[in-house]
């Protein structure tokens, strides 16, 4: 196994700047508790490793990116901690001309092995519990990490403890415990949960995986970065070699987009990145604290009351909601509030390109049009639209987008009224 160590030399505090050695802090920073930003050794990775190497990779997972992660290679190959990331980028057409859109994209992280995005995180997450030789992982959740981190734990034997909150998908509670996790379901919010798998971790000595908190979950995030930028360098679409891209990310916590912004940066420090893409955020109107903060040319991040379907981007207290709100001002991108009833449409919309996204995951798609309509895009922009999870996770919702399938008498006449009803 490669230790990395190499490549691995501290942190920073995003908040007051102060620079920490590897093994001097866990989580956040002491002095503030701002999130920390791992910091690679850029000069090391230029003389040891070249884009052509990695692109020559035969890996076809995250791993692939290992030069640039600072764990190392966490084994179990052969396992779905082998097979996060890599996903699809589709172009679907139809989409593209029904809103006039010369260059329109979507990643489809639904390909993960728990058919999150979360997968990213808990891959790299687990890889450094097995590095540190922790002995127990623990997150909160509202679904999606929670079955991330019990799915990449279990393809490992790594033991694993969730804390999600009672109105938590029933799908995706399923998952936490069919990957055979600890679940335990918390009479509260996500932030309730968050908090209280803190205390837990500082008082059983666990390892706490929480989006936001633990630094690590960022550079599994950035993953995403890292695969659209070998993608841009291998298309042959002029268009990517003429104008930045516009990435669409639906935003909860702000760990997700503040990643994918640590991976453009880590690779436009290495000097292998032409054109810094602009960075787009999309957050549910009911939960949209960090939209605010952005709107009010602030970094100050005031929680709110979060109400919205999305329940993967249903947070009040955004953990990750200062950088969130820079990846989007420094790249030249902005923030878009969406409704639900937008969120459903777009649930709709994808569905009718093969696409089944979650309502985050649709979100994403929503802010889109949005920007499109405020003439935030224009036309022969290059754009690209995350979808972070599947439809599966909520099937609830879905019906709530599709509605509900006509009941016929089992004979022809019947069924010949349907079709020409629909017809």
């Amino acid at each position: 196994m490669m230790s990395n160590r190499e490549y691995f030399s501290g942190y920073r505090c995003s908040l007051c700047g102060t620079g920490y050695a590897s093994g001097e802090v866990t989580y956040t920073c002491p002095k503030d508790g701002g999130n920390l930003d791992v910091l690679l050794d850029y000069e090391f990775i230029r003389r040891r490793v070249q884009p052509a190497d990695i692109f020559a990779s035969r890996e076809p997972s995250l791993w692939r990116y290992l030069p640039l992660l600072p764990v190392g290679d966490p084994g179990g190959e052969g396992t779905p901690l082998h097979a996060a990331g890599w996903t699809p980028v589709f172009a679907p057409e139809r989409l593209a001309r029904k809103h006039n859109l010369a260059y329109l994209w979507v990643k489809d992280e639904s390909r993960n092995p728990t058919a999150s995005f979360k997968d990213r995180a808990s891959a790299v997450l687990v890889g450094r519990a097995r590095q540190i030789k922790a002995g127990v992982v623990v997150t909160a959740s509202t679904g999606n990490a929670g079955a991330a981190l019990a799915g990449m734990a279990a393809a490992v034997g790594q033991p694993a403890v969730i804390l999600a909150p009672r109105t938590a998908p029933p799908a995706k509670v399923a998952q936490l415990l069919i990957y055979g996790a600890t679940v335990v379901l918390v009479n509260g919010t996500y932030d309730d949960a968050f908090d209280l798998t803190i205390q837990a971790a500082q008082e059983f000595g666990w390892y706490c995986r929480n989006t936001g908190y633990n630094p690590f979950t960022a550079e599994g995030k950035k993953t995403a970065a890292l695969e659209i930028w070998e993608w841009l360098t291998n298309n042959p679409q002029p268009v990517l070699r003429q104008k930045p891209l516009n990435v669409f990310v639906s935003v909860g916590d702000g760990n997700i987009i503040s990643g994918i912004h640590k991976g453009f940066k880590d690779l436009q420090a290495l000097g292998w990145l032409d054109y810094m893409p602009r960075i787009f955020g999309v957050q549910a109107e009911g939960s949209a604290a960090i939209a605010n903060a952005f709107f009010a040319g602030s970094e100050t991040i005031i929680p709110v009351s979060a109400k919205t379907l999305a329940d993967s981007i249903s947070v009040d207290l955004p953990r990750d909601g200062v950088r969130g709100v820079r990846a989007a001002r420094q790249t030249g991108g902005r923030y878009v509030v969406v409704c639900d009833a937008e969120i459903l449409a777009a649930i709709t919309e994808l569905g009718q390109a093969g696409i089944f996204a979650e309502p985050a995951g649709a979100t994403s798609y929503a802010g889109m049009l949005k920007a499109l309509q405020d003439g935030l895009l224009a036309p022969d922009d290059p754009v690209l639209v995350l979808n972070t999870g599947s439809g599966l996770k909520d099937v609830r919702a879905a019906m709530q987008a599709a509605g509900e399938p006509p009941v016929i008498a089992p004979n022809l006449d019947s069924l010949k009224k349907v079709i020409e009803n629909r017809s």
